[in-house]
């Protein structure tokens, strides 16, 4: 990790590029808030980007879940163990974190999509992060609270169901952003897609509902979208949302 990865893209708002998957940092004098947590293997990873912002990791008031994949709760038991840091995500969601039962594309389903460019490279780059690793969030909490949470960065919880059954996005009103996990990407290794889309269907726990879950985000007033997979892109979310529905 060097400071490369760590970008500002709005005020009090840092996106962080693990490689193949986004983290975000949302700073608010000496206090922090942490969205999603990469891989098990960008864990240490994890840890240097708040590091780089000139933070140490008790900073982190609460790491937040947009979903309990792998790939965005890897760093979740390295600073609960280390730091005691909470982890909220949606009641929805809960369950899913305490690995009640896995909504995550399995070894099947990959090889199913062997096929399609880009799948297997994003494979092999996933196991080496931990993607198979067993990982939980045994002490993940629902959001304490409807509306605002009191967090560095005042994100907002918006249901956006579908990838997986608790799946959230954050809107950050104070800033007009809108972090959206894997509701609406920007680009994935999967993908021959750049721009605002859909990840491929097989990584959707309900694609119907991921599809009707765009309605939500619509709606925000945010002018600038990041994403768990892709870059930040400008303009308004609800014309984000078209280009992923086409």
């Amino acid at each position: 990790m060097n400071r490369g990865d760590v970008q500002q893209v709005a005020d009090g708002v840092f996106r962080v590029d693990g490689g193949i998957v986004n983290w975000y940092l949302l700073r608010d004098g000496r206090d922090l808030t942490l969205v999603d947590a990469g891989y098990p293997g960008n864990a240490g990873d994890v840890e240097s980007s708040i590091r780089l912002l000139g933070h140490d990791p008790r900073d982190v008031r609460a790491l937040l879940i947009t979903h309990a994949h792998a790939d965005h709760i890897g760093a979740a038991g390295l600073l609960h163990a280390q730091h005691g840091t909470p982890a909220w995500c949606s009641a929805a969601e809960v369950p899913h974190a305490h690995r009640e039962f896995l909504e995550q594309v399995t070894p099947v389903q990959v090889l199913a999509n062997a096929w399609r460019p880009g799948v297997l490279p994003w494979a092999v780059r996933a196991i080496r992060l931990g993607g198979t690793t067993p990982t939980a969030v045994p002490y993940a909490q629902p959001f304490p609270g409807a509306g605002p949470l009191d967090l560095p960065g005042g994100p907002v919880p918006v249901p956006t169901p579908g990838h997986t059954r608790g799946h959230s996005a954050f809107h950050l009103p104070a800033v007009g952003a809108v972090l959206t996990g894997d509701g609406l990407v920007t680009g994935h290794p999967t993908s021959r897609r750049r721009g605002p889309q859909l990840l491929p269907g097989f990584f959707d726990h309900d694609r119907a509902a991921t599809a009707a879950a765009l309605a939500p985000l619509a709606g925000l007033h945010a002018e600038l979208v990041l994403p768990g997979h892709g870059e930040p892109w400008r303009g308004p979310v609800a014309d984000a949302v078209t280009a992923a529905r086409g």
